[in-house]
């Protein structure tokens, strides 16, 4: 069993993902190629929005329009305390500083009410100039972007979505990766779109944004390409990435129900077991993870041994939350400053979610947990 089969995809895509990939080495353009404009084309009819930027990766999909939107040193960029590290490490490579918030113990994600607190003691600190504010759509439930959005427009924040796991998630009749004023996606090729290396893009309807992104993303090009008006970064996305994500982005929308398909076979089978994760009115998610929650620490470690022995993979994202990772110890956050976040991270766990999971597999993981939990 696998935790994420992309083998699997491959087979059923395998003649389309190969004709595709052998035009490019055909055309020989291996970087920045026909199949790269195609897709941001695609992407941006998908996602609705103005301007689809495709990058090298997801964690550039986060500093570029930080760039864009000149925000460095002094600055505050107010980001979820639960979440990949890339997240708040992209703020702190422009040189701006992560202001940690709290979630929401229902959803994971970024909770509205703590973001306002967080930016009125910044403001009343006097330390920074809140700037932005960066929800993520954590395994891939979009966050309350009304709500956030409410108190951005109230204090002058630019939002940038961090869709890495919920690009093409719904949230109030709006696709993922359209709820800011950016946002940015990660083709990391365990993500529900993903290709087969690193890759990503920004989404925005903003057509100086927009400009100002495709400058960034090749060393901050002029007119000319030996014209340098900004400093950039080397963002371009490979045309064979382009290539694979074009096809998979033909059967994406298919894929998304049967996750969500597989979601709901979960919570039947585990219902009384660990805690599932809800399915939310006006909200759609991409299931990225499918997550759980343990009673208790203990018995997670009860639960993540029993998967072992019967070699079912799990996971735990996140073991520790951002707030507490060494890299920000200067920052000044401690135990206790982040309640919920690190009551959850001592408990959840995830378990293999593709659309091809089969309720066998589904079955199979929750008789294992039924014998650990009793």
């Amino acid at each position: 069993m696998q935790f994420i089969d992309i083998k699997m995809q491959y087979a059923l895509l395998k003649d389309r993902i190969d004709a595709g990939i052998h035009a490019v080495l055909d055309h020989g353009m291996f970087i920045m190629g026909p199949e790269v404009g195609m897709l941001e084309e695609r992407l941006a009819a998908f996602a609705g929005v103005r301007h689809a930027v495709a990058c090298s990766s997801g964690t550039d999909a986060l500093i570029m329009p930080l760039m864009a939107w000149n925000i460095g040193p002094g600055d505050a960029v107010f980001t979820t305390a639960f979440s990949f590290f890339a997240t708040a490490e992209a703020v702190a490579l422009v040189g701006a500083e992560p202001v940690f918030v709290d979630i929401r113990p229902e959803t994971f994600n970024m909770d509205a009410g703590r973001l306002e607190e967080a930016v009125e003691r910044t403001k009343k600190e006097g330390r920074l100039r809140p700037k932005a504010v960066l929800p993520v759509d954590l395994f891939g439930l979009p966050a309350d972007y009304e709500a956030i959005g409410a108190v951005a427009q109230e204090h002058g924040l630019l939002v940038l979505e961090d869709a890495a796991q919920g690009f093409g998630g719904r949230y109030k009749g709006r696709v993922a990766g359209s709820l800011g004023d950016a946002a940015a996606t990660s083709f990391f090729p365990a993500k529900p779109l993903g290709c087969y290396g690193d890759g990503g893009a920004i989404f925005t309807d903003d057509d100086e944004t927009a400009a100002l992104l495709r400058s960034i993303r090749v060393h901050g090009q002029g007119a000319d390409r030996y014209e340098n008006v900004r400093i950039g970064l080397n963002g371009r996305l490979d045309s064979l990435q382009a290539a694979v994500l074009l096809q998979k982005l033909e059967v994406f929308q298919a894929e998304i129900g049967l996750r969500n398909d597989v979601a709901r076979s979960y919570n039947e089978a585990l219902n009384g077991l660990v805690k599932t994760p809800g399915f939310h009115q006006e909200l759609l998610s991409t299931w990225a993870q499918y997550s759980v929650l343990a009673q208790s620490a203990a018995q997670r470690k009860a639960i993540m041994k029993a998967l072992q022995m019967a070699d079912i993979p799990a996971m735990v994202y996140y073991k520790k939350p951002l707030h507490l990772q060494q890299a920000f110890a200067g920052l000044g956050y401690g135990e206790g400053d982040m309640p919920v976040a690190e009551e959850i991270s001592q408990r959840i766990f995830s378990l293999p979610m593709h659309p091809y999971l089969e309720e066998a597999d589904i079955k199979r993981i929750a008789d294992v947990i039924a014998s650990a939990v009793r």
